[in-house]
């Protein structure tokens, strides 16, 4: 399997689908990966979208992401990775991605994608979080600063649900990462994983509901790092194929 650019996509993603039904397997979840706006070593991310099992991958990049989001072009993946980091956003642009969770397409929102958006609140609540760029006032009235991250921290990780899909057989697992301190979680999701290093937002991992859409949010995600560690990439799969509207 490999990361293909956009124009190339949809008649490999109907090939693979075609090839699953002969074989009487369950086809393959077309995961559209949207990337932009930050930087990350493309070899050893393409190591891990390939570990995955049961899923391809076909890569946008922004600015063309969106366009992707429109009604005619849903029909060509079931899951939206969303690992991009865009400042910016148009009115018609919103829509669409609303409607497309209206329509249920599940999302995975990863690690720096939980910085995108900056002006624009919805976002927020379609993910269950944010990270602040500059000084925010909270729900109470109170002046909070701006969120902050820091590279290669060892962090423990705890798993709050054991029981849920996502994950489905992790235990408690230690993992060099890139921290988010002092991000906003919304009280309304379901929270999956947390961490007490003290340089990091409590919760890591968590689920909510958007629209008819199933959202996983996880913070982890910089570098190799953290993709080569197991329970990383076990997370990350299930949660893609959790996420899929079936």
């Amino acid at each position: 399997m490999k990361i293909l650019v956009i124009i190339s996509l949809i008649m490999l993603f109907n090939a693979d689908v075609s090839l699953s039904q002969r074989r009487n397997q369950p086809p393959p979840v077309r995961v559209l990966l949207v990337t932009g706006g930050h930087g990350f070593n493309r070899e050893a991310f393409e190591k891990l979208m390939n570990s995955l099992d049961g899923i391809t991958v076909t890569e946008v990049r922004h600015p063309n992401a969106h366009e992707m989001f429109r009604s005619e072009n849903r029909a060509s993946f079931d899951v939206v990775l969303f690992y991009d980091m865009p400042k910016t956003i148009e009115e018609y642009e919103k829509q669409n991605f609303i409607d497309m969770l209206n329509e249920g397409k599940g999302i995975v929102v990863m690690h720096h994608a939980f910085c995108s958006y900056q002006d624009w609140s919805e976002y927020q609540k379609i993910i269950g979080g944010r990270y602040h760029e500059e000084p925010w006032t909270d729900s109470n009235g109170v002046q909070q600063p701006a969120s902050s991250f820091k590279y290669n921290v060892q962090i423990p990780v705890k798993v709050a649900d054991r029981r849920h899909p996502v994950t489905r057989g992790i235990r408690d697992f230690v993992i060099v990462d890139e921290t988010y301190a002092r991000g906003s979680v919304n009280p309304d999701v379901h929270v999956l994983l947390t961490t007490d290093e003290p340089s990091s937002t409590p919760q890591i991992a968590w689920t909510r509901k958007y629209g008819n859409s199933k959202v996983v949010t996880i913070l982890l995600g910089h570098d190799n790092q953290s993709w080569s560690n197991p329970n990383f990439s076990t997370l990350l799969r299930q949660a893609i194929l959790w996420v899929k509207k079936f």
